[in-house]
């Protein structure tokens, strides 16, 4: 007779029990999920994280990492930190290259109750160097500490307690080594569990601080309604040194969920492993969504998908809608961006779904939620209505003041789950609030019917002499009504020719065989434009090469640095 309890279950998902327990529980946090997890799901031993590395014939190879694993990785790490005297409230510098490693650090130090400072690894040398001073951190664990280690040895006063290799943090021999008396760390519900920068492009990054309790505020619900069938499989493309990847890995470890940690967010790497991975779901930021929609659709790697999650900035509705042809849609699938009374029952259907999100790592999560579907209408720029977590959402004045539906104005929110400000700034974390709102940095409006939508960033408006003009709903037009001919583009603002204001311009990139000019390119794109009653080109000028649009560490277009490229070109 064989031993039953001896048999490993196929599964890691967290029985249901566990995952509706997890919603109750007042002392769970960001800083503890994974201590959590250990003790309630009972497939503890089960893989469920996953990371992919090439064989010697370049073949995806997929290996798994249960909860187990993980905690004894993270107390290997932790006992290398605390024996190099880190402790509870120190900020830590981590920088690594994306994937399962700096998602190890932050299990690590968050157990010591310190503050994992994550960096991500594609930043500039001189503005890391000038964001760890920022931060003031008292140590730093790199992949390669010689971009940092010289600038400390030109001004050694400013040199943190050490510079640490990842690979002497790996190689690190633990079993003679202690860990503090309190282990794991007790959090309290304000205490600060990591830090996390903005792109940085110009000047010192902005450190967003996440709090153990406000960054698990209103992730609570996907306890229950998230997708966690025993067939679903999550794929996350985004950077995991940001909110957005920690976000995700949160609530698949509480799941159990199997999850691939992505290190790269490129199509070249990322559709190999798609088709080895088969995920059933997909949560990027927009930019691996508008290399997946570009030239030949992943067919194969996305056979099985029912669900894309979008996060960051909304996406566009010209790669949306080709992503959704692909995969299957479940019957019965649960809809966990869908308030109870907003689901309907649901018979198999071919296609997926995209749920376009708009979030930061300001905001804790995406707030605001617009599902896509094959049969979906357009509805250009509707990011939809709040999510649950939100108390209040508002289009306001630069006075703090409620506009009515249909003017434009600044983004505002009310929600437990917004960052408590910026690290060692209250100054500039007090600009972003205005009479009780958390302004998020964008420029929308609401309709009658309570659905918002995302028109510009605040510093990508473009000021013309007739008015503000915004980039994204003229972005729409070029990638939806000209989608024949552009593949990929961006619209900044820049001084016009006659040095009054700014005149829109765009910068894109050509689907394959498509051979206008650009002045033929601009005459196309105005007239359609000028049909959605748009503001029109100045210029539109064509790159030919991916690297000729400049991209920040997670992949997003830096329009700074186009505006600072064609500065002059209205005038030439």
């Amino acid at each position: 007779m064989s031993d039953k309890s001896s048999i490993v279950p196929t599964t890691s998902i967290a029985p249901l029990s566990v995952r509706e327990q997890f919603m109750a529980e007042p002392e769970l946090g960001a800083g503890n999920f994974l201590d959590y997890a250990l003790r309630d799901n009972p497939n503890r031993a089960v893989p469920y994280a996953y990371s992919h590395s090439l064989d010697h014939r370049g073949r995806v190879v997929v290996r798994g990492h249960s909860l187990i694993d993980l905690a004894r990785l993270r107390d290997r790490y932790a006992k290398w930190y605390w024996a190099n005297g880190v402790r509870a409230g120190e900020p830590v510098g981590v920088v690594t290259a994306e994937g399962l490693e700096p998602l190890i650090h932050f299990l690590a130090l968050s157990a010591l109750g310190a503050i994992p400072a994550l960096i991500n690894d594609a930043m500039r040398p001189d503005v890391m160097i000038r964001y760890l001073d920022h931060v003031g951190v008292v140590g730093v664990v790199a992949d390669d500490t010689t971009r940092i280690a010289s600038a400390y040895r030109a001004d050694p006063q400013r040199r943190p307690r050490f510079l640490a290799l990842t690979a002497e943090v790996q190689a690190f021999d633990a079993d003679s080594a202690e860990l503090p008396t309190q282990y794991p760390y007790l959090h309290k519900a304000d205490d600060v569990v990591a830090l996390i920068h903005s792109s940085g492009t110009t000047g010192t990054p902005k450190s967003t601080i996440l709090a153990h309790r406000q960054f698990w505020e209103g992730k609570e619900p996907r306890m229950v309604r998230f997708p966690a069938e025993p067939y679903d499989r999550l794929m996350c493309l985004m950077p995991h040194t940001h909110a957005g990847g920690l976000s995700y890995f949160l609530t698949a470890t509480l799941l159990g969920l199997p999850m691939m940690v992505m290190g790269d967010w490129r199509r070249a790497t990322v559709e190999p492993v798609m088709e080895a991975f088969q995920p059933t779901m997909v949560a990027s930021f927009p930019r691996t969504f508008v290399e997946l929609a570009t030239g030949p659709l992943p067919v194969t790697g996305a056979a099985r998908v029912h669900s894309w999650f979008n996060t960051g900035d909304s996406a566009h509705y010209g790669h949306i809608r080709r992503l959704v042809t692909l995969g299957e849609r479940p019957a019965g699938l649960i809809k966990p961006w869908l308030l109870p009374s907003e689901r309907a029952a649901e018979e198999e259907q071919p296609g997926s779904q995209f749920v376009d999100g708009l979030g930061s790592s300001e905001m804790g999560m995406a707030l605001f939620g617009q599902v896509h579907t094959p049969e979906s209408e357009r509805n250009d720029r509707c990011v939809g209505k709040p999510t649950e977590v939100v108390t209040g959402a508002a289009v306001l004045t630069d006075d703090g003041e409620e506009v009515p539906p249909g003017t434009v104005g600044l983004l505002a929110i009310k929600s437990p789950s917004c960052t408590p400000g910026y690290w060692n700034a209250p100054a500039l974390t007090a600009t972003f609030e205005r009479n009780g709102w958390w302004l998020t940095g964008d420029v929308a409006y609401r309709d009658a019917e309570g659905r918002f939508y995302h028109l510009d960033r605040t510093v990508d408006v473009i000021d013309t002499a007739d008015g503000p003009a915004y980039s994204l709903p003229i972005e729409e037009v070029l990638l939806a009504d000209l989608a024949e001919v552009v593949l990929d583009c961006s619209v900044v603002g820049v001084p016009a020719a006659d040095g009054v204001g700014q005149s829109p311009i765009a910068v894109v990139r050509l689907q394959a065989g498509a051979d206008p000019t650009e002045e033929e390119l601009r005459e196309r794109a105005n007239k359609a434009l000028a049909d959605h009653g748009l503001a029109t080109f100045a210029l539109v000028s064509i790159v030919r090469t991916p690297a000729d649009l400049p991209l920040g560490p997670t992949g997003k277009v830096l329009k700074r640095e186009l505006r600072t490229r064609f500065a002059t070109a209205l005038r030439r």
